[in-house]
């Protein structure tokens, strides 16, 4: 019984968990078979683990961009920056990996996040899009 309950329990958090949010599962098939941060993916610098929790920073903007469909780059903004402080955020332990959004993440982060947006029919300032950066 103890078992059962932990893996019912297990998958209760892994369905809610904005983390799990999977890339399959999007509506829009460009950014559904995009490849997000290749160049990072691609790149020793960058430890796999916190590539693949940037990723899932930008698969998570996707779904919310999906769910609640901003009506004008005001919108998107507020999502996009939101991103761009998870980023922020995210630094430090890239720092203590011995890594840094340097150069080439900014590029590839600012491109994909970019991308998303022309994806999903706006156009809209990259500049603009991570404002917010520190990085």
């Amino acid at each position: 019984m103890r078992i059962i309950l932990h893996v019912l329990l297990a998958s209760c958090v892994a369905r809610t968990s904005p983390s799990t949010m999977d890339q399959n599962t999007l509506a829009n098939e460009r950014v559904r078979t995009y490849a997000f941060l290749a160049g990072m993916a691609a790149d020793d610098y960058f430890p796999d683990h916190l590539v693949a929790k940037s990723r899932a920073l930008l698969v998570e903007l996707c779904h919310t961009i999906e769910r609640e469909e901003p009506t004008d780059p005001e919108g998107l903004y507020t999502h996009t920056h939101r991103t761009t402080e998870a980023f922020n955020a995210l630094q430090a332990e890239f720092e203590v990996a011995d890594s840094e959004l340097e150069t080439v993440a900014r590029e590839n982060i600012g491109a994909d996040i970019a991308f998303i947006a022309e994806a999903y029919g706006y156009e809209a300032d990259v500049e603009e899009l991570i404002a917010p950066r520190d990085w």
